[in-house]
């Protein structure tokens, strides 16, 4: 499976769970595993949600992990029946689930007389899986191929990224940089900021507008590996504004 460029490496992140496609439960873990994996140098390049419905994981799972060199997925892991997600990864590998030694040592210890068959059913982890450290609490995640499953819950989530990450293989983390404009809209802008887009197709250049009680614009953000051409490009995006008649513009530590 082809990453692209030989140090782009690329991440797709499947949500699963009926609670986010509701509307019920909002997603912060897609921004959070984004932000994480830029910092290793790991491209975030697909994000997909599906509901709690086997087929529908195991479609896109396998859809995703041809694709991409990594997939994270989070949700799905717990003690309800609704919680598929370790049945979908195993049918998606070809696997049976088994309960983990580990798991089940951790939760004898914690539970006593009783860890009941619903709670065991966070033991589960397909054949040939490696488990993914909870520092927080609960069970651990699981990894298998170039899959990593985790939980759901924020905050678990967060700590069981801490052991993913080494575990990837990093590229060459992206910079940002941000170039405001003031008092000009999308439509002014558009020329100029077209021009040094088709200029430099290996830099991402996305246009994000403001509006407030102050006054409107954008902020013109380029993302780049090379932060040396990166800055060459911020000068030449404010000289081609310049140019245009758009006067109100300068560069913003965002951060």
């Amino acid at each position: 499976m082809a990453s692209g460029a030989d140090d782009r490496v690329t991440c797709a992140v499947l949500i699963i769970g009926d609670e986010i496609l509701s509307g019920r439960t909002q997603d912060t873990n897609l921004r959070d595993i984004a932000r994480y994996l830029n910092v290793i140098g790991v491209d975030l390049a697909e994000a997909r949600t599906v509901p709690d419905v086997m087929d529908e994981i195991v479609g896109a799972l396998n859809a995703l992990r041809e694709k991409y060199d990594y997939v994270i997925t989070t949700g799905g892991i717990g003690p309800t029946h609704d919680d598929i997600t370790a049945d979908a990864v195993a049918e998606a590998f070809g696997v049976e689930l088994f309960e983990h030694p580990e798991i089940i040592a951790m939760m004898e210890a914690r539970f006593g007389d009783q860890l009941n068959a619903a709670r065991r059913r966070m033991a589960r982890v397909p054949v040939g899986g490696d488990l993914v450290k909870n520092p927080v609490q609960g069970p651990p995640g699981f990894t298998i191929g170039n899959v990593f499953t985790l939980a759901g819950v924020p905050q678990i989530m967060r700590g069981m990224l801490e052991d993913v990450g080494p575990r990837m293989r990093g590229g060459r983390p992206t910079v940002s940089r941000t170039v405001r404009v003031e008092g000009s809209g999308e439509g002014a802008i558009a020329a100029p900021l077209e021009v040094v887009a088709k200029a430099h197709p290996d830099m991402s250049l996305g246009s994000y507008p403001f509006f407030s009680p102050d006054g409107y614009g954008s902020n013109l953000v380029i993302r780049s590996r090379d932060p040396e051409a990166l800055t060459g490009v911020i000068a030449e995006l404010i000289a081609a504004l310049k140019a245009a008649g758009i006067d109100n513009v300068r560069e913003i530590d965002v951060a």
